[in-house]
């Protein structure tokens, strides 16, 4: 089964007390990677945050919004002044006034506006008890999110089903245009002796048999395309993995390549050489398409 690695999914909880709103984003990378984004004073939730991603999720970049607010009105409206603060800022406010021969009264606003005279207070939370709102909202937010891998990777399975398919059709004519090569190099190597000596030397029929068996041999690509045949089937075992399988993958389309560049470079033969440039074009859209697999 192929999960994309590229997914969004949102969902919100909410109780009496506490509002979650849950963000996941997931884009493609090598490994697992997460970002966390949670307010201040639940930092000492994100191992949690992590460990349960990690159970659902093996491998993406994974970027979690987390929106906690209280709706504890005695919570909602505590804030903090910073009086120390405030009274050092009317005092520098006011000798600027008077070294600058202004009039009028210093406003609030202009103490304010400086910044971090008036806060929201740091209530001390019961975080275990918060963690339920918020894992409940992170489970729903996975679901979904998994939900959304699953159905594209089905998208991407189906695009990658259909190439194979092209492949293995195009490695069945390889196959039949390598077929009879002793009989054509042998073929080959007369026509050219006779063009060269233009019929003046005898031929020695069995030379010329040991010849074209030589290049034969050099030619021969049956056991690139044994392997190239066992790769599709290990392709498709692996696409039916429940695992996570984009390593694997992107691996195997390694091998193909691999394979099928030796048959071109042994052929010799313009009818495969072409097949051959057909190929590797869906080999390149695979891998393309695993780079998005999980």
């Amino acid at each position: 089964m192929i999960n994309s690695m590229t997914a969004f999914a949102r969902a919100e909880h909410a109780t009496e007390k506490l509002s979650v709103l849950m963000e996941i984003r997931a884009v493609n990378s090598k490994a697992l990677d997460m970002m966390i984004r949670i307010p201040s004073g639940y930092q000492p939730l994100e191992e949690r945050i992590k460990s349960l991603v990690n159970q659902r999720v093996s491998r993406g970049r994974i970027e979690i919004s987390c929106q906690v607010t209280p709706l504890d009105p005695d919570e909602a409206e505590s804030f903090e002044i910073n009086t120390i603060k405030a009274k050092a800022l009317y005092k520098a406010l006011s000798a600027l006034k008077d070294e600058l021969g202004l009039t009028g009264p210093i406003a609030l606003e202009q103490i304010t506006a400086s910044g971090n005279i008036i806060r929201p207070a740091e209530n001390e939370r019961n975080l275990d008890s918060d963690w339920i709102v918020i894992q409940a909202c992170l489970q729903t937010a996975l679901d979904a999110l998994c939900t959304m891998r699953a159905a594209e990777g089905a998208n991407l399975a189906a695009d990658l089903t259909h190439r194979l398919g092209t492949i293995e059709t195009r490695l069945v004519d390889i196959e039949a245009a390598s077929a009879g090569l002793l009989t054509r190099y042998r073929e080959r190597l007369m026509e050219r002796i006779l063009a060269i000596t233009k019929g003046s030397i005898e031929i020695d029929a069995a030379r010329i048999a040991q010849e074209a068996a030589i290049l034969a041999d050099r030619s021969d690509i049956s056991e690139e395309i044994i392997r190239a045949k066992s790769h599709i089937q290990q392709f498709r075992a692996i696409m039916a993995e429940q695992e996570a399988s984009g390593r694997k993958l992107n691996f195997l389309l390694q091998e193909f390549n691999r394979e099928f560049n030796t048959m071109g470079a042994k052929a010799g033969n313009a009818d495969i050489s072409h097949t051959i440039v057909e190929v590797k074009s869906e080999l390149e859209k695979m891998r393309e398409q695993v780079q998005n697999v999980e």
